[in-house]
């Protein structure tokens, strides 16, 4: 006994601590240096860059395929890679960037759905272009699956299959892909946007506990639900996932942002007719608004009037504004 008791009475016990404090600083460093988020790029620029590089004349549809090949290419290529679905330090310990990779996944699966449905189809009846009916499962695949297949594999399979959409939408002697740039497939697409951010702005606002009252059956008479709720509700969203819901939405707002600027581009004679593009640049600006630079080391969420700042108030309020704007848009586009 007094043996080994003698052996580690000669471990450096003091060099052990220190090299373990190094090691925790280090992967501290390194998950901050690959926390940033991706920058904002120009849908315009991207467009005229793809079209050049292709030798393409940009049609209809062009902006908006190009838009969603970008972001989804982001998602695997910006610093650090794709981390939802990584299983090994630094990346496996941090929760930010997977979040903000989740919004970005959650609206890219919403405009894909709507190529498939709605932009590439003419009417209910018509044949879905092989493309896409590929491409929008792949993106539905688990964002955090690892294995057989990968997350990043099957969002290479979007890219892929969007590329030959994009490629058969600019061949004049190609007539298996088709875009249509109609006020009815526009309207579709923005009623989804607007439940995404409507949902994620409210559960911002759930960042400071509040009691809401139930009106989901509000202004119909004769409408009812599967089960009985309280008229009064406490909303609070958990603690520990405050700055996730934070993030989330941030990723959300950066990929809907580049998508309704391709919009901008694809849908500009529709725009114009309806003199609703002076709506869509005002909603295009609350959401740039909601990726300015966040200063503070952490996501705050005091009480709405507190000492501290809440974060969460801030990112829900120009939420909350872009959804307005959005069905002032949406009621725009169905008057004659």
């Amino acid at each position: 006994m007094k043996d080994a008791s003698s052996r580690f009475a000669h471990i450096p016990w003091r060099w052990v601590t220190y090299s373990l404090l190094i090691v925790v600083v280090l992967l501290w460093l390194l998950g901050w240096i690959l926390s940033k988020e991706p920058e904002q790029f120009s849908v315009q620029q991207a467009v005229e860059q793809q079209a050049q590089q292709l030798k393409l004349e940009p049609v209809k549809g062009f902006a908006t395929t190009t838009a969603v090949i970008r972001v989804t290419n982001t998602l695997t290529d910006k610093r650090g890679g794709y981390m939802s679905n990584d299983i090994l330090p630094p990346t496996s310990l941090l929760d930010n960037i997977p979040a903000w990779e989740f919004g970005v996944i959650q609206m890219t699966r919403d405009i894909l759905l709507s190529l498939r449905n709605d932009f590439s189809r003419s009417q209910s009846q018509s044949v879905e272009n092989p493309n896409l009916t590929t491409a929008q499962p792949a993106m539905n695949i688990d964002h955090q699956s690892w294995f057989a297949p990968t997350a990043e594999n099957e969002y290479q399979t979007v890219v892929n299959e969007l590329s030959q959409y994009r490629l058969a939408l600019a061949d004049p002697n190609d007539h298996s892909a088709q875009f249509y740039a109609r006020s009815d497939n526009l309207r579709r697409y923005i009623q989804e946007v607007e439940k995404r951010l409507g949902s994620l702005s409210r559960r911002l606002s759930a960042s400071v506990a509040r009691v809401e009252t139930d009106v989901s059956l509000a202004g119909d008479v004769s409408s009812s639900q599967s089960t009985p709720t309280p008229q009064l509700m406490n909303s609070k969203t958990s603690w520990w996932e405050i700055d996730n819901v934070f993030y989330e939405a941030r990723g959300a707002s950066w990929a809907v942002l580049h998508y309704l600027k391709a919009v901008e581009l694809d849908f500009a004679d529709v725009l114009n007719n309806k003199n609703a593009l002076i709506s869509l640049q005002q909603i295009i600006k609350e959401l740039e608004s909601s990726q300015q630079a966040i200063w503070s080391p952490m996501v705050l969420n005091g009480s709405g009037f507190g000492l501290l700042a809440n974060h969460s108030l801030v990112m829900a309020n120009y939420l909350s504004r872009a959804n307005a704007a959005l069905i002032d848009l949406r009621n725009l586009l169905a008057e004659g």
